[in-house]
């Protein structure tokens, strides 16, 4: 979960935090960072001192919250690798968690890549999660409450009944695909009767892909289980492996998927040709699950980024449904699925991402004494930010011949807060129009910071918004940043 930016220590339940960090130190944190925000309403912050670094966690929903924190100490019981729970507030509203650090295996899966080739050590790495799969969907759930579990307590008929409609209205509604209502209705019947024969006596992790797992001193870790319930063994595995992005190459995944069978068999005996023909069907209702998600994030809130993922679910769902032996009477969905690449009505959402044109995003750090920096694109420029309210590291000595790339200008910079606070407005603005130029094609966005040196104030904030926008629209974007008065250029 890389670092963003410190927020105002008077924020709302922020002093909950400090409250529970001080518990458990003696001492405030010498600082609150608040991280990116992913797919979910939680709010994540790192809390930081000499004494302890911790993940505290901020949350309206009580009974998420109160799913999490049961299931971790039950897993911990279990000595599966996931955080400990350091405290949780009265109104359960917030709770500190330990510190996994930043790396994903998604992370260290894009950092090991290279084109098309899966490496050996990302191979491994993802091996070292399958030792543990089988353990929490095995031992974990001997501890487990599953009165602690929400939305639902198993993933029965309803669980999959609101999936496959997520994706019928998020997906298949917004993007235009025709379909006859009645027909997918009996579909989405028949595949969750067949789905419930399945034996379900499992813990089901329910969001078991590779941006939930972090991976620190080598050692992998696991979070975002909230949404865990009992359920089958097929479908987290499936979840691992046809996660989207991840792209995996179809012969790693079978054989990722025969070393997860040998380990599952360590622990209980399956019968390997029912298991696999479960398996596939599981792999189809998760891709649609997903499927929902991009439509909801990307068709209706407008989040462009989210339409990426789209062509790597449908060319899944080409190589799943010729193996997926569905029950006789499904016909109709399995047509809709693989008409999907060529639907006229998806087309116009999907032309932009199969650009081989990225947005460019030129983000400037500058000095107003020299004046504005040129737009070199010919668009006449772009967004202009005035640090110059900020607290000044400037004035002082000892931080005159330093920037703020430096790590004593960052900490000055984030003791107050001044610099953070301004940029949660910055982002806000930025994202929409990162959201509006991906949705439109466009190709190039500048964002300039200046102040009256360009060497501290400036450059921290271009620094911190190149970092965030990256982390979150991934491949969707490159940075180019830019640092005038320091003749510093830098590529993400």
């Amino acid at each position: 979960m890389p670092k963003l930016m410190k927020i105002k220590l008077k924020d709302i339940r922020i002093d909950s935090l400090k409250s529970q960090y001080k518990s458990i130190t003696n001492s405030l944190p010498d600082n609150i960072t608040l991280l990116p925000q992913s797919g979910s309403n939680r709010k994540y912050y790192r809390l930081e001192s000499d004494d302890l670094c911790a993940i505290g966690v901020m949350n309206e929903d009580v009974k998420e919250n109160k799913a999490f924190i049961s299931f971790s100490r039950a897993f911990s019981k279990s000595k599966l690798p996931v955080p400990e729970i350091l405290s949780e507030a009265d109104d359960q509203l917030s709770y500190l968690q330990t510190d996994l650090g930043d790396e994903t295996l998604f992370a260290f899966l894009k950092s090991k890549r290279k084109a098309e080739i899966f490496p050996k050590s990302v191979l491994e790495k993802y091996q070292q999660v399958l030792d543990w799969l089988p353990k929490f969907q095995t031992e974990g759930v001997k501890h487990i409450d599953f009165s602690k579990c929400y939305p639902r307590a198993a993933f029965d008929e309803q669980s999959m009944m609101w999936d496959l409609n997520y994706f019928k209205y998020y997906f298949l509604k917004l993007s235009g695909v025709p379909y006859d209502e009645q027909l997918l209705e009996n579909d989405f019947k028949a595949l969750t009767t067949y789905l419930l024969s399945a034996p379900s006596d499992f813990f089901l992790y329910r969001d078991f892909q590779s941006r939930n797992v972090m991976i620190k001193n080598d050692k992998v870790y696991f979070i975002d289980y909230q949404g865990g319930r009992k359920g089958p063994l097929q479908y987290d595995i499936a979840s691992l492996l046809y996660d989207a992005k991840a792209d995996i190459p179809e012969e790693i995944r079978r054989e990722l998927l025969d070393y997860y069978l040998n380990q599952l068999e360590k622990h209980i005996a399956i019968n390997r040709q029912q298991f696999i023909e479960y398996y596939y069907a599981f792999v189809v209702i998760r891709i649609l699950q997903a499927m929902g998600a991009y439509g909801y994030r990307g068709f209706y809130e407008r989040k462009s980024h989210f339409l990426q993922s789209i062509p790597y679910a449908l060319k899944n769902l080409e190589l799943v449904i010729p193996k997926c032996k569905l029950p006789r009477e499904i016909t109709h969905l399995p047509k809709i699925l693989l008409s999907l690449k060529d639907a006229n009505g998806l087309k116009k959402y999907l032309k932009v991402h199969k650009s081989k044109t990225l947005l460019t995003v030129t983000i400037n750090s500058f000095s107003y004494k020299s004046g504005l920096p040129e737009d070199l694109t010919g668009n006449g420029g772009g967004f202009i930010f005035d640090c110059r309210a900020i607290h000044n590291p400037g004035r002082y000595e000892e931080f005159k011949t330093l920037t703020g790339r430096d790590k004593e200008v960052i900490d000055f910079l984030q003791k107050d807060g001044e610099a953070d606070v301004f940029l949660i407005s910055v982002i806000q603005l930025a994202e929409v129009s990162v959201d509006k130029y991906l949705d439109r094609g466009f190709t190039n966005l500048q964002i300039n910071f200046g102040c009256t040196g360009g060497q501290h104030r400036s450059v921290y904030c271009a620094e911190q918004l190149s970092k965030h926008l990256k982390n979150k629209y991934e491949q969707s974007i490159k940075i180019k940043l830019h640092h005038r008065e320091q003749k510093i250029d830098v590529e993400l």
